[in-house]
């Protein structure tokens, strides 16, 4: 194996700017798989941010509405003393929510908008980095990359709801590629939606010791009309959303980059193997077995795509860490399961980019190197 390493290493080496445009081939190839993954697990922990630092062990909602994204929840203000007399729970704040567009001069954003009520201990933002953190009539909270983008501060006025907020505080970790969080107070958002003695969601927390699953059973069986979820639940099926939203879009563009990388290995192989015929003609003219060749076109195969693999994760860690230093609401993620899909996804390269190759030496007359003029 070390005589195929070493033949392998040295097939490579021979041309390093064709070794180079190889490895940054695959490299790209593969980034762009990975960032795609990387791109679709951020934007789907920013869209759960607010259901998972809300508070809430429970999340009370309209019957059948098991996410935040693009639903409206509506509940009679009575669920929310049915809810609090349920045996485990100790704490409960009713919420109102709506998805609304928050206006600032020429800037707009899409966000979802929360009515908080007055001393409500969950669903209220978790890091106001200026401002208070409390809202009042008349009074918002807006995220601070949506200010900075607006040109506004505390003190200043935006539009939300159909009416107008004065900002008292700017939050972080709010705001997503998708949409950001903002909070109002909960007799404005009533007021701005007809002063209906309605609800969206009741927040729950729970007695120590008590089990979400059997708690949030028990809420649906005692509470008519309403649909109970543990805050895992509702974060999964958020996230649910998102891959079904985006599945085929990165799909596709997987496929894109697994046929760019095999494009790219393929031909590099094949002209570093049709580069060597001569001294594979020799190899074979000496008694080499094809089988130890082909090892060394594969090792070939693998070794391109294996350093292509380490740089694009190199590529894709290095974006991960300056994307969000630059302002833009965007998160890359990276896991193991994104990385041992990609990982198996250059395995399958290098495989498949190592067969034209091998054909080519299988059909190789040892002969061809008693031959003048052979390909060198």
């Amino acid at each position: 194996m070390s005589t195929t390493l070493l033949l392998a290493r040295r097939n490579l080496a021979r041309n390093r700017i064709r070794l180079l445009v190889s490895v940054g081939g695959v490299a790209l190839a593969l980034s762009l798989t990975l960032a795609l993954d990387a791109i679709y697990a951020g934007v789907a922990n920013q869209l759960t941010t607010y259901i998972d630092r809300a508070g809430a062990d429970i999340w009370v909602a309209q019957a059948g509405v098991r996410n935040l994204h693009m639903v409206a929840s509506w509940l009679p203000d009575s669920v929310t003393a049915e809810v609090r007399s349920i045996d485990g729970v100790v704490e409960v704040t009713p919420i109102l929510y709506s998805t609304d567009t928050i206006a600032a001069g020429e800037e707009r954003a899409v966000a979802y908008v929360i009515g908080l009520p007055a001393g409500g201990a969950m669903g209220g933002p978790w890091d106001v980095v200026e401002g208070s953190a409390l809202v009042r009539r008349g009074e918002i909270i807006v995220d601070r990359a949506f200010a900075e983008k607006a040109g506004v501060a505390i003190g200043d006025a935006v539009s939300v709801l159909g009416g107008e907020a004065r900002i008292v505080g700017l939050s972080e970790g709010t705001a997503s590629l998708v949409n950001s969080v903002a909070f109002v107070a909960f007799d404005d958002f009533r007021a701005m939606r007809g002063g209906a003695p309605v609800v969206s969601f009741v927040l729950v927390k729970l007695a120590a010791g008590a089990a979400p699953d059997a708690v949030a059973a028990d809420i649906e069986r005692r509470v008519v009309g309403v649909t109970a979820q543990p805050r895992a639940g509702i974060s999964a099926e958020e996230r649910r959303l998102v891959t079904d939203m985006s599945a085929d879009i990165i799909s596709i563009m997987n496929v894109i980059g697994f046929v760019v990388g095999l494009a790219v290995v393929a031909l590099t192989v094949y002209v570093a193997t049709l580069a060597r015929r001569r001294e594979y003609g020799v190899l074979k003219a000496l008694g080499t077995r094809n089988r130890i060749l082909y090892r060394v076109v594969l090792v070939q195969a693998v070794l391109s795509v294996a350093m292509g693999f380490l740089a694009g994760v190199a590529f894709t860690g290095l974006l991960a860490l300056v994307i969000p230093r630059t302002g833009l609401d965007l998160e890359l993620s990276i896991s193991a399961a994104s990385l041992a899909k990609v990982g198996s996804f250059a395995a399958v390269i290098a495989g498949l980019a190592a067969i034209l190759p091998i054909r080519q030496i299988s059909g190789l007359d040892p002969a061809i190197v008693f031959r003048r003029g052979a390909a060198i």
